[in-house]
């Protein structure tokens, strides 16, 4: 069985998802069984690549509150993200385009990496303090993956290496009707909406491998919309 999951590293709510799936795939009986792929979806396409700025100077800008209020949203994705035993930094993060780290995790795809590099920079952007909109960290992290050194420069150089890979994993999730991430979709069968809890992931493989047929689900988890809105 496959699972393919778009999500955006910009998104607190697919950090958070990440691992309350594979806690999930974790009580399933034919967890050795199911293939997961990872998709690209960026939340805020538009942006330019260099353009960024801190988390908590964004998050008042785009919903009009004050720097203590953003930081209170912040702190409220952290209790969540820190009880699935994540790691997460409320101040110091940066908030910019992810298009260069989508094109990075399609060449780790292509080399059986991008699970291990996908893991690397959600830990970079929200429990360290380094920028996954740096070039150089990009590429550290890369390499850290175990991805040659030299390929993912030359992948980081060449706009165009992976962008159509990337554009297609977008229209792809416009045409599911995802409008927000992260979104999980099993065997093309069945869609689950949000970070959802370990064991509605559970219950969705368990209904997917037994091919019934089932409605989406997905209310009331935490999620990232297509224009950037995160729920808290």
């Amino acid at each position: 069985m496959r699972v393919e999951i778009w999500s955006d590293i910009a998104c607190p709510w697919c950090y958070i998802g990440k691992a309350r799936f594979e806690k999930g795939l974790g009580a399933f009986a034919h967890r050795d069984e199911v293939e997961v792929v990872h998709r690209s979806f960026e939340l805020d396409p538009g942006r330019a690549k260099g353009d960024t700025a801190p988390v908590i100077d964004m998050l008042a800008r785009k919903y009009g509150r004050s720097r203590e209020e953003a930081r209170a949203m912040e702190e409220h994705v952290a209790a969540s993200a820190r009880a699935e035993g994540l790691a997460y930094r409320t101040e110091g993060r940066d908030h910019g385009s992810t298009f260069d780290i989508h094109r990075l995790l399609h060449l780790a795809a292509a080399h059986g990496r991008q699970d291990a590099l996908l893991d690397l920079a959600y830990r970079a952007n929200f429990a360290e303090e380094r920028s996954v909109f740096d070039p150089e960290v990009l590429a550290r992290l890369g390499v850290e993956a175990g991805l040659a050194e030299d390929e993912v420069r030359r992948v980081l150089a060449d706009e165009d290496a992976y962008a159509e890979d990337v554009r297609a994993d977008e229209r792809e999730a416009a045409e599911l009707g995802a409008t927000g991430v992260p979104f999980f979709v099993l065997d093309r069968r069945y869609g689950v909406s949000g970070g959802q809890p370990a064991e509605v992931f559970t219950r969705a493989l368990e209904q997917a491998w037994e091919g019934r047929a089932v409605r989406p689900a997905g209310a009331g988890a935490g999620a990232c919309d297509a224009d950037g809105t995160c729920a808290v």
